[in-house]
């Protein structure tokens, strides 16, 4: 394999998080394995981050640094994949951080499995460290058996909702083969399945590795009108591209779930935030060739909504927005 010289290499975007970076980078460094890469790619970030990159990649062989004009989160991303040495690349966003002396354990199930793909479980956590649960259901329908199966069916029976790209190794090549899509929200969820669909050999396992800080200011917790106007499109997008990737598949009802999910959630947003916009923004969604919405996974009131849905959008809409008045 080309440019191979570390078994894993962890690709770690940076923009504006000087309070964390630190906390982040030290974390991989205090683990019971050592072949492997640290990648800083400092995406033009505003704040110190330049300089506590370069300090580390003095300090330590292991680490190398990318400083680079503001791309985003995917073009950074990319920009890792582009010069990563390692057979494994797995993604660390740099405001969270890894649990000490877990790695081992993670490359020995890769070794003893011939894995493609290793999925690890988390936790998130609040900014004095502990855990916190924001999500009534934050693992619903996640399965973390640790029998190898193909990624199709790991995607149908096993990933559940969340597509969270840092809770994955996976082997190099598939990265190459499907980069992020640059300039998007939501680029986990659009690369996540792109990836497995591929795969012959991904598996789970249960241990805790990774800490996903919840943290006001983050992309995840914008609340702006022109961020939510992106998101709302981007979102749009998204149903778009699921359409396409499950012409890829034999079983579709992962795709199916999240088309019916998603458009709920489109339409929510369109009701709550943009309602002057609504039949603007419903005839993109009509364009997604989504409806009739499948139940598949929705229980309770949910499976009301989309009843209504597939109904009419516009009266979804109307009595969304008395709802939240």
């Amino acid at each position: 394999m080309e440019n191979v010289k570390c078994k894993i290499s962890f690709i770690v975007p940076i923009y504006d998080v000087e309070l964390y970076l630190r906390k982040c980078v030290d974390s991989l460094l205090h683990q019971d394995y050592n072949d492997y890469e640290i990648i800083l790619v400092d995406d033009g970030s505003p704040d110190k981050c330049p300089s506590i990159c370069d300090e580390y990649a003095t300090r330590f062989d292991k680490i190398r640094v990318i400083h680079q004009e503001n791309k985003g989160l995917s073009g950074a991303r990319n920009a890792g994949i582009e010069v990563a040495q390692g057979e494994y690349l797995c993604f660390v966003d740099s405001d969270d951080y890894w649990e000490e002396n877990v790695l081992g354990a993670l490359m020995a199930q890769i070794e003893r499995d011939n894995l493609e793909v290793l999925r690890f479980n988390y936790r998130n956590v609040n900014e004095r460290g502990e855990e916190i649960h924001p999500y009534r259901y934050p693992k619903k329908y996640s399965n973390y058996d640790d029998t190898v199966t193909n990624g199709e069916n790991f995607l149908n029976k096993r990933l559940g909702f969340a597509c969270y790209v840092w809770q994955f190794i996976v082997k190099k090549e598939f990265c190459q083969a499907e980069r992020f899509t640059e300039g998007i929200y939501f680029e986990d969820t659009d690369w996540t399945p792109r990836v497995l669909i591929r795969t012959n050999r991904v598996a789970s396992t249960i241990t805790i590795v990774y800490n996903y800080l919840w943290r006001m200011g983050s992309i995840t917790l914008a609340v702006d009108l022109k961020k939510k106007r992106k998101l709302l499109e981007d979102k749009i997008s998204l149903l778009n591209g699921f359409q396409e990737q499950r012409k890829l598949v034999k079983d579709d009802s992962w795709f199916r779930w999240q088309l019916a999910v998603g458009t709920i959630s489109v339409l929510n947003m369109i009701s709550v935030d943009f309602y002057a916009e609504k039949e603007k923004y419903i005839r993109y969604v009509k364009r997604c060739n989504v409806f009739p919405l499948s139940c598949y996974r929705i229980i309770g009131a949910s499976k009301i909504k989309i009843l209504i849905a597939n109904c009419s959008p516009t009266i979804f809409c109307v009595i969304n927005k008395l709802i939240y008045k």
